[in-house]
């Protein structure tokens, strides 16, 4: 049998809420019951089993320089480039723009505390679905 050993993906945040409510919207993770604004730390889960968690820790500090890990998003439904414009309607901002002619390519955006995310293209868009 097949075990995972990462629980979690830790990400820290001024307003762990507010960050938690972006990914949740940005991976369909759930926020937990008992998770509310204020809270030092926001843990979204899914159901999905052998799948780590997103856990928003709060700090002190502001995000002063590049992230040296950062998730790649493949949408699940829809494209790349739609996906792209609900995340900015949601308060990311584009980062670097990587998309080609032929359509290949990836955006990397910012969440609403400046962590990095590359938006790639869907699996049907790819061919795959």
């Amino acid at each position: 049998m097949y075990y995972n050993p990462v629980r979690h993906i830790t990400f820290d945040a001024l307003d762990p809420y507010k960050v938690a409510a972006f990914w949740s919207a940005v991976t369909g993770y759930a926020m937990q019951a008992d998770d509310v604004e204020g809270d030092s730390e926001i843990l979204l889960t899914t159901d999905q089993p052998g799948v780590p968690g997103l856990l928003f820790v709060q700090v002190p500090d502001a995000k002063s320089v590049k992230n040296r890990v950062h998730l790649d998003i493949s949408p699940p439904t829809g494209t790349r480039d739609e996906t792209v414009e609900r995340l900015v309607g949601l308060g990311a901002k584009v980062f670097g723009d990587h998309r080609r002619a032929d359509g290949t390519g990836w955006v990397t955006l910012t969440d609403p505390e400046g962590n990095e995310l590359c938006i790639e293209r869907s699996a049907s868009e790819r061919g795959l679905g």
